[in-house]
């Protein structure tokens, strides 16, 4: 499976560990209500939710969507089980994915295809209020306030740039409602979260 596929899957992952080489620090934004939500989101260790994706491909005339469920432990668990339009499941665990769909399931780690790492660690150190994390791999940029909050995210290394414009957070308090990136080729694609369900 090529990487441009695994990276279109993993847009929606929410767990790896730390695997590219650290950076340089970046500034970290100074508005206290950021500190307040790093703590509020590093407080939650687990989340289960509905999900609903829709991807705008330039190569497809129509998006796609799917749709299903998401289990998330921190600080580095991720199952994302589509329903439909048919099911599969991505297990993201430990920097090691597995895909499943149907009969076929595929297994590769993370540390054999860094550039795909930001994507991931993007909403991984997010959900964990993993402020470092995000300072290493990203030019964050918060606003709003603890009750309606967006998280701009702007990747800090250049062979990620060149991909990646923009990923986009938004939520309230320690809870995600929508992750949006924007792709330089005019792709997107936008996640939206429901509200938490029972274990």
């Amino acid at each position: 499976m090529s990487v441009a596929r695994w990276r279109v899957s993993l847009r929606a992952l929410l767990a790896c560990t730390a695997l590219l080489p650290l950076q340089a620090a970046l500034p970290a934004p100074t508005d206290p209500a950021f500190a307040q939500l790093l703590q509020l989101l590093a407080a939650r260790r687990a989340g289960h939710v509905t999900f609903t994706e829709v991807q705008h491909l330039a190569m497809l005339e129509r998006p796609l969507e799917s749709s299903g469920e998401l289990y998330y432990t921190a600080p580095d668990h991720l199952e994302k089980r589509t329903l439909a339009p048919k099911p599969a499941t991505l297990l993201l665990d430990k920097g090691v994915l597995t895909a499943r769909t149907g009969a076929r399931t595929h297994v590769l780690s993370l540390r054999d295809y860094p550039q795909i790492v930001p994507f991931v660690e993007s909403i991984r150190a997010t959900l964990a209020g993993d402020g470092p994390a995000l300072e290493r791999y990203f030019h964050v940029d918060f606003s709003g306030s603890l009750e309606h909050w967006t998280l701009a995210l702007a990747p800090a290394d250049a062979s990620v740039a060149r991909s990646v414009q923009q990923i986009r957070i938004a939520g309230e308090r320690d809870v995600i409602h929508s992750v949006q990136i924007r792709q330089t080729d005019g792709d997107e694609s936008v996640l939206t979260l429901g509200p938490p369900l029972d274990p």
